[in-house]
């Protein structure tokens, strides 16, 4: 056998060795969530129950669901946060900002954006939801992984009084 037919044998072996441990690395991977707020610090959440996990989607019926061809943005990028920040924009109110992502698989987040805003006699809610999945990585394995956005939504909590009511995607009056 020649040297270089051998060189090329070991090369083949080695690649395949290498994507067989990573995809048995990653199969048998536990997920832990991961809560990351806005102040920057994160915090891993135990174990969570699959009908938990479910929970976290069904939020959806919470909120009215914004087309992805109304969000002005581009719904692909590097770090979940800011794409959701992009995309919510132009539909956002001025008032003070809370966002909180959470990241229920290593391939999905989920971002919330609380905006409060203060009227004449009401102080309301804005909440958007953006969720993302991740496809693959920019460039490098070291790159960071592309997000996407898949779906988004918006729901409004009306305070008036003593009084609260939410409203799904309309104007508090």
């Amino acid at each position: 056998m020649s040297a270089k037919l051998k060189f090329f044998l070991i090369v083949i072996l080695s690649i395949s060795a290498t994507v067989g441990a990573g995809v048995y690395i990653t199969l048998h991977q536990k997920s832990v969530p991961i809560v990351e707020t806005n102040d920057g610090q994160t915090q891993q959440v135990g174990a969570i129950h699959q009908s938990q996990e479910v929970a976290e989607f069904s939020e959806r019926s919470d909120y009215q669901t914004i087309p992805l061809e109304k969000l002005n943005s581009s719904l692909q990028g590097s770090n979940p946060t800011t794409l959701a920040l992009n995309a919510f924009e132009d539909i956002a109110v001025a008032g003070t900002r809370k966002i909180e992502v959470v990241y229920p698989q290593p391939n999905q987040a989920l971002v919330t954006i609380t905006q409060i805003k203060r009227g004449d006699n009401s102080v309301g809610k804005v909440k958007y939801r953006a969720e993302m999945t991740a496809f693959g990585r920019s460039l490098f394995i070291s790159s960071p992984p592309v997000w996407q956005i898949i779906w988004a939504g918006s729901q409004e909590e009306c305070s008036i009084g003593s009084r609260s009511h939410t409203k799904l995607n309309h104007i508090c009056h």
